[in-house]
């Protein structure tokens, strides 16, 4: 039973240091830039807002991980989504539903092949990713070398449509009570995070996933078909990229080359810093939010503040990557002096 504990605690104590290392970055912004509005809830939900597609990429992302596998494709699937979603919509004249559907059944069918060649043919996950990193890119340069900007009624009413929160109103200079307000897209991103969740924790296909990471040759002793596992999560993540690139393009209505470079680091930056484990086995699609959620905090820092470059949201993100990083490396370390 003690053992049991102790387990459950070195599971859950990087989680607990990500909430707590975000509550006090977030107090810390209302305390130096409280004159600026920082501690206004729009602001908090602006975190939200403006990460929604990289929230459910980290859900995502999270769960290979937990595999026992990775994905470094998935900055270059989202700028593939945004491609074609604008490239239908503006030059094929398709509709913004029936675009959202193939770029969903693509994103299936990219995490099939994926699948396929990490679980079938044990090939590494990186080189897998890596060569699917470079076909979404090269794929998006070939549909359009130009910026591809969407004017679609459909998806810009989606994109432009508020949903105001009838709550902690803020009564401006004119007297007049300005609510705070979410887009859609947050809706959808706490759904799927809420799913993965519930996925993860309390399903068999769950539960398989963590011991497969955790494990595989004790996964195989169990019975698990680890190979079946392994091409479900991949076509799992396909069909999250797909969805999470939808999001991002509602953000950004528009479809280039170079759009999310560099995402598929920020989403395993995120699921790390939320207490996910590289070796696979240990996670919490909760702590990935939280991950994501410490990234726009620092921008919002950078922000508000005025004079700073932007790329020190990278260098404050790669010191607390590396902080976490080693916390796992001596938990892990720990844990073989106790055995």
């Amino acid at each position: 039973m003690r053992n049991k504990i102790k387990n459950i605690e070195n599971k859950t104590f990087l989680l607990y240091m990500t909430v707590v290392l975000f509550i006090v970055m977030y107090v810390i912004g209302i305390v130096m830039f409280h004159d600026k509005g920082f501690q206004k809830p729009q602001v908090f939900l602006n975190l939200f807002i403006s990460n929604a597609g990289l929230i459910v990429i980290a859900t995502s992302m999270t769960m290979v991980i937990i595999s026992g596998g990775i994905d470094i494709s998935v900055g270059s699937f989202v700028a593939l989504t945004c491609m074609m979603l604008a490239y239908m919509m503006e030059k094929g004249k398709m509709s913004a539903i029936s675009s959202i559907v193939i770029v969903i059944i693509v994103g299936l069918a990219f995490g099939f092949v994926q699948g396929v060649l990490i679980a079938y043919l044990n090939i590494q996950p990186f080189i897998v990713t890596l060569a699917g990193m470079f076909f979404a890119r090269g794929m998006t340069a070939i549909i359009s070398q130009e910026m591809i900007s969407i004017k679609n009624e459909a998806f810009l009413s989606w994109a432009n449509n508020k949903i105001t929160i009838p709550i902690f109103g803020i009564v401006n200079k004119k007297g007049a009570t300005i609510y705070p307000y979410i887009y859609p897209t947050v809706i959808v991103a706490m759904v799927i995070l809420v799913l993965m969740f519930v996925l993860l924790r309390y399903t068999k296909f769950g539960r398989s996933i963590y011991a497969v990471g955790g494990n595989e040759q004790s996964a195989l002793l169990l019975g698990l078909n680890v190979k079946k596992i392994k091409l479900q999560v991949y076509i799992l993540n396909g069909i999250l990229c797909s969805i999470g690139g939808f999001l991002f393009c509602l953000n950004t209505c528009a479809g280039f080359v170079e759009q999310a470079k560099g995402f598929e680091m920020e989403a395993i930056a995120g699921s790390v810093i939320g207490g996910t484990l590289l070796t696979g086995g240990v996670g919490n699609v909760f702590g990935s939010l939280f991950g994501v959620l410490i990234k726009g905090t620092i921008e919002a820092f950078v922000s508000f503040q005025g004079t700073l470059s932007s790329w020190w949201t990278k260098i404050i993100i790669a010191v607390i990557l590396a902080f976490f990083i080693i916390l796992q490396s001596i938990l892990a370390m720990s844990k073989r002096g106790q055995k």
